[in-house]
C-alpha cells in the first residue's frame, strides 16, 4: 500500500469534503424544484396495495407529506365488465372518492379544471382528478360520458389490454384499431373537455385516435419499447405521434421496465431518458402506475401480489412480464416523497431544473389547458 503523506491525506479529505458539500448543494436545489413545481402523479393511487376502503390516518399523513400537487386516479372497473354493471360500479366509485376529499378537506382537492390546480398548489394540498382506464361503462351508450364529465371524469383510455366495443387493447393479437364507435367517443371526448389517454391501447388504436383527436392525447403511464420490447411500452415512432399532436408520456414504475422484474430507479430514468431523446422535454411526464404509501415487503405482502397476478392471468387481463416477483413499484422510489427523489436524480445527472419542473407536472398542466374546458 503505497504511503500516505500528511499533506495527501488533507488534500484527500479536503476533496472529500468538497463533493460532500457540492452534493449537499445539489439535493438541496432539487429539494427547491420539488418544493416551487406542480408535481403530478399522471396515473397513481391513494394508499398502497393494501388500501381496501377509507384511508387510514397514517396513509392520509402520507399523502399531506407527498408534495404531491395532483393525482390521477383510477376508477373501477378495469378491464371485461359487463357495460351497466360497469357504469353502476364508476359512478359508486365516484362517490366514494367524493366521501374521502369531504372526510379530509385540509388534504384533499377535487380537480375538474386547471385552476382547481393552480388552488391545490396555492393552498398546499392534493388535487384528485377522476380518470377511467376502460371505456366499459360507456361503451354501449356514449351519452354516459356527459353524465360522467358532471360528476368529475376527466381523463379517459378508451381500452384496456382487452378488445372492447371501442377499440382493440395493446394485448389483442389482431390489432384491429378504432371502431367507429371508437372514433365518435374520441370525438365526444374532445368536445366535452375529457383527455384521451392511450396508455393500455393497441398499436392501432393508438395511431387511428392520434388521428381522430382534435386535441392532444397521451399515454400517461407507460415505458419506452426501444429499452425493453413490451406491449405495455410505447415504440419510438408512438412517443414522437404523440409529441407531435402536442401530448405527453408518461414514465411508470412497472416491472415491464425491466423484464419482468422489481424495476429499480436506474430502469425507471433509463427509460425516461430514452423518451426525453425521442420526445423532447416538453413532452415526457411521470405517472407511476403506483399508490402513495409506501409499500411494505411483508410475507402477507408477497402473498397477495403473487394472488392479484393469479388473479388477473385466470381473468385473461394480465399482461407479458407480469409475474410474482415484479412488484408493482420501483426500489429507491418507494416512498411519499418518491418523485422528489427522482428529481434529485435527475439533477444529479445535469438536467437542468427547467426541465425537471417540465417532467414533474408543467407539461402534464400544459396538456390539461389544452384539452379541458376552463
Amino acid at each position: 500500500m503505497p504511503n500516505l503523506t500528511r499533506r495527501s491525506f488533507v488534500a484527500a479529505g479536503t476533496a472529500a469534503a468538497v463533493a460532500l458539500t457540492l452534493r449537499h448543494s445539489a439535493w438541496a436545489a432539487a429539494a427547491d424544484v420539488y418544493r416551487r413545481a406542480i408535481v403530478i402523479d399522471g396515473l397513481g393511487g391513494l394508499g398502497n396495495s393494501e388500501t381496501d376502503g377509507p384511508l387510514a390516518a397514517a396513509q392520509v399523513q402520507d399523502v399531506r407529506s407527498s408534495g404531491l400537487t395532483c393525482l390521477h386516479v383510477t376508477l373501477r372497473p378495469v378491464g371485461t365488465t359487463a357495460p351497466d354493471t360497469a357504469f353502476t360500479q364508476a359512478v359508486i366509485n365516484i362517490g366514494q372518492m367524493e366521501s374521502e376529499i369531504d372526510r379530509h378537506p385540509e388534504v384533499l382537492i377535487r380537480v375538474h379544471t386547471v385552476a382547481d390546480i393552480a388552488a391545490a398548489k396555492q393552498a398546499g394540498r392534493t388535487g384528485l382528478i377522476y380518470g377511467f382506464q376502460d371505456g366499459v361503462a360507456f361503451e354501449t351508450d356514449l351519452s354516459r360520458l356527459d353524465e360522467l364529465y358532471r360528476l368529475g371524469l376527466r381523463i379517459v383510455q378508451p381500452t384496456y389490454n382487452r378488445r372492447n366495443l371501442l377499440g382493440d387493447g395493446c394485448l389483442e393479437p389482431a390489432n384491429a384499431g378504432l371502431s367507429k364507435t371508437g372514433v365518435e367517443a374520441i370525438e365526444r371526448m374532445n368536445a366535452l373537455g375529457i383527455l384521451v389517454d392511450l396508455s393500455h391501447c393497441g398499436r392501432q388504436t393508438a395511431a387511428d385516435a392520434i388521428k381522430a383527436s382534435s386535441k392532444p392525447v397521451a399515454f400517461t403511464h407507460t415505458g419506452s419499447a426501444a429499452m425493453n420490447d413490451h406491449p405495455r411500452n410505447r415504440t419510438d415512432s408512438e412517443l414522437r405521434a404523440v409529441a407531435e399532436n402536442g401530448g405527453v408520456s408518461g414514465i411508470y414504475f412497472m416491472p415491464f421496465l425491466s423484464e419482468g422484474k422489481q424495476p429499480t430507479a436506474a430502469d425507471v430514468i433509463r427509460h425516461l431518458e430514452h423518451m426525453l431523446k425521442v420526445a423532447g422535454e416538453d413532452h415526457v411526464s411521470i405517472g407511476t402506475d403506483g399508490g402513495i404509501s409506501a409499500e411494505v415487503l411483508t410475507p402477507e405482502f408477497k402473498e397477495r401480489h403473487a394472488s392479484f397476478v393469479r388473479e388477473r392471468r385466470e381473468a385473461g387481463i394480465s399482461a407479458p412480464g407480469e409475474t410474482e416477483e415484479g412488484y408493482l413499484f420501483a426500489s429507491e422510489l418507494n416512498s411519499p416523497r418518491r418523485l422528489e427523489t427522482l428529481a434529485d436524480m435527475l439533477s444529479s445527472r445535469g438536467h437542468t431544473d427547467a426541465r425537471i419542473e417540465k417532467i414533474l407536472g408543467a407539461n402534464l398542466v400544459r396538456v390539461f389547458s389544452e384539452t379541458w374546458k376552463r
